[in-house]
């Protein structure tokens, strides 16, 4: 006759009272952990697909020539002929004082309008699709004899290396999410191995009365989960905070590439799924742990 493992029976294998021990409190520092690196990680790729989505067809025209008045003729003629070109929807051409700001920190307040160093002027372009290396020698061999200074780059191409460190962090994210997973089920282990030691004794009694491994995994998986549940909403509370904190300090910066970076609701619905998983793998963890140390201890 099998023992009727009620469970009200069955949670005194583990009197423990919830946040008495340090289970909840290392599984709210994990959690708050990931939030914080996934957050970092999508935001991440927010930035990235902005910053390429505002760079697609844009490219940049330098007239490089030190004599100012042969540099303003040849501007002229390429905003002329890149403005009557097929397949470009706008050009401008970027006012000296717009450059004279952008090169001030280098070259100090009116550094750009000396001819000691001569600033190229500077065209932005928007093609009507995305920039290829074809389309680039089609206007490098247009404005290659009416404007020999002119030089074209792909916009895209000064943000390459920037691009680039970008995807680095995101790896970096991703990687510190599994290791804090593996982390927080590695802590779950050490839990379950010490609750099995510490009611060996109420165990043997369990199974002799009736009670099957599977019931008694059932009772530590209730538990831990229970636990795992408490930790991950404290520290999903946690980590939100310091996102929030940080995203502030970020919005202050006032730049526009920053601004791309901001976090979409399903980033939120991702971030917010983080506690959710935690407790499954908490359970998950916890039921092979007691299984498999069962079969083993009887």
């Amino acid at each position: 006759m099998n023992w009727p493992f009620r469970r009200e029976r069955a949670t005194r294998l583990l009197p423990q009272a919830r946040f008495a021990g340090p289970m909840p409190w290392v599984i709210a520092i994990m959690i708050a952990l990931t939030t914080i690196a996934a957050a970092g990680g999508l935001a991440l790729a927010n930035l990235a697909d902005a910053a390429r989505a505002e760079l697609s067809g844009g490219i940049t025209v330098q007239i490089v020539e030190a004599d100012s008045a042969e540099r303003d003729r040849q501007a002229e003629i390429a905003v002329s002929l890149l403005s009557n070109a097929g397949g470009i929807e706008a050009v401008r051409r970027v006012p000296d004082e717009e450059l004279a700001a952008l090169v001030e920190p280098w070259l100090g307040e009116g550094g750009a309008a000396g001819e000691a160093v001569p600033v190229p002027a500077l065209l932005d372009v928007r093609l009507a699709g995305p920039v290829t290396p074809q389309r680039l020698d089609a206007l490098r061999a247009m404005l290659g004899h009416p404007a020999p200074a002119a030089r074209i780059d792909a916009q895209a191409g000064w943000l390459a290396p920037v691009f680039s460190a970008i995807a680095s962090l995101q790896w970096l994210a991703l990687g510190l999410v599994l290791l804090l997973a593996a982390t927080s089920a590695g802590a779950v282990w050490l839990a379950a191995r010490s609750a099995l030691g510490t009611n060996r004794e109420t165990i043997e009694v369990v199974h002799l009365l009736g009670g099957t491994d599977q019931q008694i995994a059932r009772v530590f998986q209730r538990s831990i989960g229970m636990d795992a549940l408490l930790g991950g909403v404290a520290g999903l509370a946690l980590g939100i905070t310091a996102v929030l904190l940080i995203a502030r300090r970020f919005a202050a910066l006032g730049s526009g590439m920053v601004a791309g970076g901001g976090l979409a609701w399903q980033d939120w619905l991702l971030i917010g799924a983080i506690p959710l998983a935690g407790v499954l793998i908490a359970m998950l963890t916890a039921r092979i742990t007691v299984l498999a140390a069962l079969r083993r201890m009887l």
